[in-house]
């Protein structure tokens, strides 16, 4: 995997995290995982096609779901409903959205599916093309743990 595809995705997620919560954003160390091993709950999804093909996932646990989504609308939420599916995903499309801006200025060029908002306990994804590795950015939003998980293949 190469890293100009990846600063886009790591640069876009410090720029709207730390615009929209208002907290200190720090990055945690980066490492490889293999695809399907097990997510936190609250996984979002976004396909990728073009350049590459592969996926990136938004991952992170109910709990930090839930603050960050009471955060982002001014109101105390108690559990991950419909109203905070739509708020992920909507932050999982901003990042994305300011990544291929990035990514685009840099001739490169990739398509990206909808939000997939995939949810529950001792939760894995399969994928069919196992060989691949994810890297796993992880990211302390001051709310909880975000880890963006790419996996691209040209």
């Amino acid at each position: 995997m190469r890293i100009e595809y990846i600063n886009p995705f790591v640069e876009a997620a410090f720029d709207i995290l730390n615009e929209v919560l208002d907290t200190s954003v720090k990055r945690g160390q980066l490492y490889l995982k293999k695809l399907g091993e097990s997510m936190k709950g609250i996984a979002v999804v976004i396909g990728v096609t073009g350049q590459v093909t592969g996926r990136i996932v938004f991952d992170m646990t109910e709990d930090t779901s839930i603050k960050i989504t009471s955060k982002l609308n001014n109101e105390e939420f108690k559990e991950f409903h419909a109203m905070a599916k739509s708020t992920i995903g909507e932050l999982a499309n901003m990042i994305t959205g300011r990544a291929v801006t990035k990514l685009e200025k840099e001739g490169l060029a990739f398509n990206f599916t909808p939000p997939t908002i995939i949810t529950g306990t001792n939760l894995s994804i399969y994928e069919a093309s196992t060989e691949m590795e994810a890297l796993i950015i992880p990211i302390d939003t001051g709310l909880g743990i975000v880890e963006i998980n790419i996996a691209f293949k040209e």
